[in-house]
């Protein structure tokens, strides 16, 4: 192993699968609110059950506690600004949307009129994707560059992967990899589970 690596070594030790906030209908499920983890920070997975493993959408990182972040992704999903999919064709490996969402888009007035006309539609949609996501989350400390490089570095290899862990991921996040000044960190990343398209060591 490189001197860096031994030097500036994370080990991404996941928890999870648990249910998003207060979206769980089955007794056997651990909701990400009630764990221990919860009140810490660091990086998190939101995934969908796929092929004996988990298919990840997307990597986040948060310096406040994942409750508290996670609450505010529930706000902005029934809000209409995420991509909402449809979630037989998610778990089957396929990017189909409901609704594409303000996120990456002007909000024109013809976009907030069709959210409008198609509330009812979306706010299901949206209650049902996040009823199927299935959350994992990883302490880091609250480093901003540490966890920036991470998420971006999450992000990059589920893009360069092949088929669906590089089709499911949005594109147009606001990543902040490695600046060609900063020493590499390794990543170890440590899962009770397959996590499909995310390596098990990677540079970050």
């Amino acid at each position: 192993m490189n001197s860096y690596k031994t030097a500036n070594l994370i080990e991404l030790r996941w928890e999870g699968p648990f249910s998003w906030p207060s979206r769980s209908f089955q007794c056997d499920e651990k909701l990400l609110n009630d764990a221990m983890v919860a009140s810490r920070c660091g990086v998190y997975l939101w995934t969908v059950e796929y092929r004996d493993g988990y298919l990840i959408y997307a990597a986040g990182i948060t310096r406040r506690p994942f409750a508290k972040r996670f609450r505010e992704h529930t706000r902005a999903y029934l809000n209409g600004v995420y991509t909402i999919f449809d979630v037989p064709s998610l778990k089957n490996g396929i990017r189909k949307e409901i609704w594409d969402g303000f996120w990456f888009k002007e909000r024109s007035v013809e976009k907030q009129i069709e959210y409008e006309n198609r509330f009812n539609e979306i706010h299901m949609a949206a209650n049902d994707l996040l009823s199927n996501y299935r959350v994992f989350v990883a302490q880091v400390a609250p480093t901003p560059r540490f966890l920036e490089r991470i998420e971006a570095a999450i992000m990059n290899s589920l893009y360069v992967s092949i088929g669906p862990t590089s089709i499911i991921p949005d594109r147009g996040m606001a990543l902040a990899p490695r600046w060609p000044e900063e020493q590499p960190i390794f990543i170890r990343s440590i899962a009770p589970v397959l996590l499909h398209g995310l390596p098990k060591e990677f540079d970050a």
